[in-house]
């Protein structure tokens, strides 16, 4: 389905909880992150934590066998095999961070699966202390929308990957998301896309309370075994329309 890009957010969709909460706990850090959790940017608390764990002597790597033990449902696994196995365009939007996100996936055999990922950056300093910083560097470039945290602008990003598409190649988006920050790129989405919130969050919420702003199709999800049923389907209905699109255009240029 070179035709089309399935868009997953990371925490909460792919994986069912929150990485950097995951490492928070596992790591011990609970109690320094509570007290610092409303004095800082989200970017800048995370990064604050990796200089604690770098403090107890704790190694990049520690950090990556922590994020190896993080639960992933094994019928989301198999939907992103499927997907790309399918020829989908698979790719990652996500407020996480590269290193969590980069060491979950490949843990779990799927990293090649995703041509690109967008979300913070990270990088081991020559001290060996993993560095967080935000996507966007707010205090060069604002993006200014609203609906957003300044770091991540997803509306942004997606509008982007539009752009990367050849100009007069159709691609169908499907949409997978949970939080407050998926609204904003789910209102990017056409009547031809799709978006899958889970239900009962809070990307949900926002789609429920007013169906009309969004264009796409919507299909809520709650559990693994949902994701990959939905995934998979909206996968083959597209397939198929395209094939109908496909050879009616052929019909029509034959007819000339």
């Amino acid at each position: 389905m070179v035709g089309t890009v399935v868009v997953f957010d990371f925490d909460r969709t792919l994986i069912d909880g929150d990485s950097d909460r995951w490492v928070v706990t596992e790591m011990g850090l609970s109690d320094l992150f509570h007290q610092l959790r409303f004095t800082l940017p989200w970017n800048s608390l995370m990064d604050r934590m990796m200089k604690e764990l770098h403090s107890q002597g704790t190694t990049a790597e520690d950090i990556a066998e922590c994020l190896k033990r993080t639960p992933l449902h094994s019928r989301v696994a198999a939907a992103i095999k499927a997907a790309y196995a399918l020829g989908c365009d698979l790719r990652i939007l996500s407020d996480a961070n590269q290193f969590f996100i980069e060491k979950i996936l490949e843990h779990h055999g799927l990293l090649g699966c995703f041509s690109k990922i967008y979300t913070n950056t990270t990088f081991v300093d020559e001290e060996g202390r993993l560095r967080i910083f935000p996507y966007h560097n707010s205090t060069l470039s604002p993006h200014e929308c609203s609906l957003c945290p300044s770091n991540l602008c997803k509306g942004l990003v997606l509008d982007l990957i539009h752009a990367s598409v050849p100009e007069g190649e159709r691609k169908n988006f499907i949409y997978l998301g949970d939080g407050r920050g998926d609204y904003c790129p789910t209102l990017k989405l056409q009547d031809s896309d799709y978006v899958m919130p889970r239900k009962n969050y809070p990307l949900w919420d926002r789609i429920s309370g007013d169906p009309t702003l969004v264009k796409a199709k919507v299909h809520e999800w709650s559990t693994g075994e949902e994701l990959e049923k939905i995934l998979l389907h909206l996968i083959d209905t597209i397939a198929t329309e395209q094939g109908i699109s496909g050879s009616n255009s052929h019909s029509q240029s034959n007819s000339i």
